[in-house]
């Protein structure tokens, strides 16, 4: 693995394997490691022998944490808020709109773009240790995008996407599981083999009807998403997210001023 971190592919039979390698960063993905994501969802996307796709963060303590804080060190103004949110949005949307079912394995943290890539997948199947959470408004006074925001109130609802978003909560995965937001909820040790009764089930179903059903769904939810490019400029241009930024850097709590 390199010392940045890579996205690894493996496919076995007709199940193909994602795995999120930088755990000595939680897993937090670097521009390059989403960048990578992306591609290689487009590959996978025309690989008809591929019949499931399952998303794992390495090391055990995190599916993905969120996207490596020192890239926004770079931004001069809100509009570079508003290109990086379409990038992120290219990418979590190349893997809610693989054709095959997908899996998120969440053994761990799924935090900020960890959440958002959680909801992109068709299924959800947790340890009791996970926790789910998109801190924005604690760590650098960040904000999602349209498609963000519409995904996170389409899972959680209402009631919930204000405490995760205004509160800063981390949410248990019983919490989750509870809400039905999450598929499956095990121990860690029973994690795997959950997930390959699931795989089995999956695999055993015709994959027209799975890849036209995700289409209309997706088609449907994402019919009447609006444009906040003014609202993301406002935030990303903003001296609270340098701040913010500058603070989560230097392991310091930023002042927030509301400007």
């Amino acid at each position: 693995m390199s010392e940045d971190g890579q996205v690894r592919y493996t496919q076995e039979g007709a199940v193909g394997h994602i795995v999120f390698d930088r755990p000595a960063a939680f897993n937090a993905l670097t521009w390059t490691m989403w960048r990578d994501l992306g591609a290689l969802c487009n590959r996978i996307a025309g690989d008809t022998s591929v019949r499931v796709v399952t998303l794992r963060g390495a090391g055990g303590k995190a599916f993905v944490s969120g996207t490596d804080i020192a890239g926004f060190q770079s931004f001069t103004s809100g509009r570079d808020g508003v290109a990086y949110e379409a990038e992120m949005d290219s990418y979590v949307g190349a893997v809610e709109t693989l054709p095959q079912p997908t899996i998120a394995i969440i053994d761990g943290w799924a935090v900020g773009g960890g959440l958002a890539l959680s909801f992109a997948c068709d299924f959800r199947i947790a340890a009791t240790t996970a926790r789910f959470g998109a801190p924005l408004a604690r760590t650098i006074g960040n904000c999602l995008s349209a498609r963000g925001y519409q995904r996170l109130i389409q899972h959680a609802g209402i009631a919930l996407a204000k405490r995760l978003l205004l509160a800063a909560d981390l949410v248990p995965a019983a919490d989750m599981k509870a809400r039905g937001l999450v598929n499956d909820l095990v121990e860690p040790a029973e994690i795997d083999a959950t997930v390959d009764a699931l795989v089995e089930r999956l695999v055993a179903c015709a994959p027209l009807t799975q890849r036209v059903s995700k289409e209309a769904i997706y088609r449907l939810s994402t019919a009447q998403t609006p444009d906040i490019s003014d609202l993301i400029e406002l935030v990303y241009g903003s001296e609270d997210f340098a701040a913010g930024v500058r603070g989560f850097l230097a392991k310091t709590p930023p002042q927030w001023r509301g400007q």
